[in-house]
């Protein structure tokens, strides 16, 4: 029984993480099949989502699949990087869609009828999520337009299934994760479900906890808790490499690894496949991802070998909180990544060292200062690269290691 709920448990755990995502975005306003552009860049103010990037505005829609297709347009973008997951209710992207090389889409359900040059959907509930680069503040406006152009079209009258927090009861957790099998129904092959039905965890008509002795609420419990312990997790999945954390390759397209797709609903829920967006972690000498901040480090990018990337690369760095939460720091310079973008990077004849400390470097120094917390606190330092060359998915291309200044 307890093995069961382990399994089951990070099975409905990326149903958990979407159907609450979704739902607070619906009781913020949000409408089915229409999008919601943020305006703004985050900055170390947002405390709401963690470890989020400071390149990209997002605009989000979740698209309800069940009353008939979905329009999508996509926007004349030029050079400027702008992208559209499509994310089944299992966090996985089935599409991405890039402007430029698409502008118009219609997405269907599992069960539609075929229409010729249609994406289908293996569920019916759909988040779209679009990325836009911004280049700076003087950009924002333009990038605004651009925004303007992302637009969903469709019919919705399906009512909205929330979902229990994680960190609910056995009993709740398990109800919410019925009721979204029964709301998004999972193929037929997912192993895990098998076990949960023997166990009686999966029967017919809602959940019903009295079905179980409490010896077995136990035992259920203890395998929520299995569950959440091994999702926990995540941040240290993956290979290192060269002093950096690598995704493991079937990021944001799962298939069966199950445990990985839970692991990433806890620490980066909507991640992008690794050929869209590679997301590394540096680790410290001693191999943990979280550094010490109480003392510089450095990253020297060396002349001519800047990350090979055909849409754009950053490297963000984070506070982290107590309670294992990440977000940006307020500094003076309000600077929150050094990027393919920062002008301090344009037009370099040497190589590039960029210092990570709690204080600006001494006058005279040619180092790009990238802020860490004052606070004593540990620091995350994540590099993202957007559209990587094969040089960089392939492992010819190696950053280097983060070392003591």
């Amino acid at each position: 029984m307890r093995a069961a709920a382990r399994e089951l448990a990070l099975y409905g755990l990326p149903l958990i993480e979407m159907a609450g995502t979704r739902g607070r975005a619906f009781r913020n306003g949000l409408i089915a099949n229409r999008f919601r552009h943020v305006r703004k860049l985050t900055d170390a103010r947002s405390q709401t989502v963690t470890q989020p990037n400071n390149d990209t505005l997002y605009s989000t829609a979740w698209l309800d699949l069940s009353a008939g297709p979905v329009r999508l347009a996509l926007p004349r973008a030029g050079e400027r990087y702008v992208s559209l997951a499509l994310m089944d209710m299992f966090t996985n992207n089935f599409a991405v869609l890039r402007a430029g090389s698409v502008q118009e889409v219609i997405v269907i359900g599992p069960h539609a009828p075929s229409q010729p040059g249609a994406i289908r959907a293996p569920t019916d509930w759909v988040w779209a999520l679009g990325r836009t680069l911004v280049a700076g503040p003087a950009d924002l406006s333009a990038a605004h337009l651009v925004q303007d152009g992302l637009v969903a079209q469709g019919a919705s009258d399906r009512r909205v299934i929330d979902a229990p927090l994680r960190s609910a009861p056995w009993s709740e957790y398990f109800a919410g994760v019925q009721a979204l099998l029964a709301d998004t129904p999972p193929p037929r092959s997912d192993g895990p479900l098998a076990g949960a039905r023997a166990a009686g965890l999966i029967a017919p008509g809602a959940f019903d906890p009295r079905r179980f002795s409490p010896d077995q609420g136990a035992q259920i419990a203890a395998g929520l808790a299995d569950a959440l312990e091994i999702a926990g997790r995540g941040d240290e999945s993956g290979e290192r490499r060269g002093g950096w954390l690598y995704p493991k390759p079937n990021l944001g397209r799962f298939g069966d690894d199950y445990r990985y797709r839970a692991q990433i609903a806890l620490s980066g829920l909507a991640a992008l496949p690794i050929d869209e967006a590679l997301y590394l972690r540096a680790l410290s000498p001693d191999g943990r991802g979280e550094i010490d901040s109480r003392r510089p480090w450095k990253l020297t990018l060396r002349k001519g070998a800047l990350p090979p990337v055909d849409g754009f690369w950053s490297l963000t760095i984070y506070e982290v909180t107590p309670q294992g939460q990440a977000f940006l720091i307020d500094n003076p310079l309000q600077r929150y990544a050094i990027s393919d973008r920062s002008p301090e990077l344009a037009g370099a004849a040497d190589d590039i060292e960029i210092l990570i400390s709690p204080a600006a470097p001494s006058g005279g120094t040619k180092a790009v200062w990238l802020p860490a917390p004052r606070s004593g606190r540990p620091f995350l330092l994540s590099f993202r690269a957007y559209r990587p060359k094969p040089a960089m998915l392939d492992g010819d291309f190696l950053l280097p290691e983060l070392r003591p200044a």
